[in-house]
């Protein structure tokens, strides 16, 4: 494997590090779409319609469904004449939700959803794989084609996991800069992460790098499913990647000395989570066998259980370092917790309820801004704190701000070096 050795933009040479993050979910990726597409059409009305959500993050990252936003995001448009440094994204914001409506059918093509389909679709569950990941599979690899992971846009970070090293696999362009054997296609990268199990097929693939003679020097094996197992949401293992390149002394990051949160914003989306089940409770629980646990009511118990448990542990663990550091208005984290229904299956491709999720999505940007309570740790409305549109307006000054302050360090730096 052969990489160019140009050195990943944009760096970090201003006030803050940015950071955006994406939840993994499936189908209900639309949420985040649409919340998306609000965000960059803010930065588009105060700096231009060309501008695009990579040119405001130092790091994406995105688990699942997410990571495969992610990738849309900041993988280069190659059929664009562009010299590298004027590359545009594959995928503006705008073009994510029709991408889901248009290919969800068919990556997750639905059978009957009647009382009796719903019980076959469990049985499908306990017996094999739901689908077979072809549709999806191919329309991954034309999309990317033969992009890596060192040729992003800007910096990502996309979370798998190993089943057979049996633990986390951190796909990061800054590792792909300094580790050649992790700058795998974006291709394979977005196969993994998505691979939930019981629905869609692991994935295997290798590295290899080659030497002038053609010889194959180092190899590396994946076996990979769901970055959900590791981080389904991944703004802690993005913020740790910050950490880790201050530790490092990497020069992009010089203006944070420290692990300084005042130095860091956060924009974290979920993809929406089910309202708790009244009939979920101890009684009813400690009844529940193998089955029980995996089916109950339409849901899984155990996997809905560790999904939450892990997303509301990482809200919670930087919410606390954000509001120690009473830098709370630096971090946003966007998340339904109401959902019901079909809305709230990770699977269910319909027309109906795909338009449900679009809804849910721009409902949720008219509600409250919410924050973890760090006296119950319940994430609730704040009285104060203005809607999630109106947080993600002052969002967007302040990306464009940051934005702004570096293209003229960038260019006072270029004219005086002449």
């Amino acid at each position: 494997m052969k990489r160019s050795s140009s050195k990943h933009q944009p760096q970090t040479k201003g006030n803050f590090v940015t950071i955006l993050s994406i939840d993994g979910g499936g189908i209900r990726g639309l949420i985040p779409a649409t919340i998306l597409e609000y965000l960059e059409s803010q930065l588009q009305e105060l700096n231009g319609k060309d501008v695009k959500l990579a040119d405001y993050f130092d790091i994406i990252a995105g688990t699942s469904t997410g990571g495969l936003v992610t990738a849309m995001l900041t993988a280069p448009n190659k059929d664009e004449r562009a010299p590298n440094k004027d590359k545009r994204p594959l995928f503006a914001a705008k073009d994510i939700k029709p991408f889901y409506l248009e290919h969800g059918p068919k990556i997750l093509p639905q059978k009957n959803l009647t009382a009796f389909g719903s019980i076959m679709r469990n049985l499908e569950l306990a017996m094999g794989l739901r689908y077979d990941g072809k549709y999806l599979h191919k329309l991954i690899r034309g999309k990317l084609g033969e992009t890596r992971l060192h040729e992003t846009l800007t910096n990502v970070v996309i979370p798998t996991f190993d089943i057979k090293k049996m633990q986390p696999t951190i796909f990061s362009t800054y590792e792909a800069r300094e580790n050649p054997l992790m700058d795998a296609r974006l291709s394979d990268i977005c196969i993994g992460t998505s691979a939930a199990p019981t629905y869609l097929p692991a994935h295997y693939f290798k590295t290899q790098t080659e030497g002038k003679d053609g010889i194959i020097h180092h190899r590396d094996v994946f076996n990979l499913v769901d970055g959900a197992i590791a981080a389904n949401n991944p703004a802690l293992i993005a913020t740790s990647e910050v950490t880790k390149r201050i530790y490092r002394e990497d020069p992009d990051f010089y203006p944070i000395k420290t692990t300084d949160y005042r130095k860091i914003l956060v924009i974290s989306i979920g993809t929406g989570k089910a309202k708790p089940k009244p009939n979920h409770n101890a009684k009813t629980a400690s009844k529940w066998g193998i089955l029980g646990w995996l089916f109950s009511e339409g849901s899984s118990p155990i996997i809905d259980a560790f999904t939450d448990a892990s997303d509301d542990m990482v809200d919670y663990h930087i919410s606390v370092a954000f509001q120690a550091l009473h830098s709370e208005e630096h971090y946003l984290r966007i998340q339904d917790d109401t959902l019901s229904g079909t809305e709230s299956s990770v699977d269910i491709a319909t027309i109906e309820n795909m338009n449900k999720l679009v809804k849910r999505g721009e409902t949720l940007l008219k509600k409250q801004v919410s924050r973890v309570n760090l006296k119950t740790g319940l994430f609730e409305p704040q009285e104060t704190g203005g809607t999630n549109e109106e947080t993600l307006k002052r969002f967007a000054n302040l990306l464009s701000e940051e934005k702004s302050f570096r293209d003229s360090k960038s260019l006072h730096t270029n004219n005086t070096s002449y």
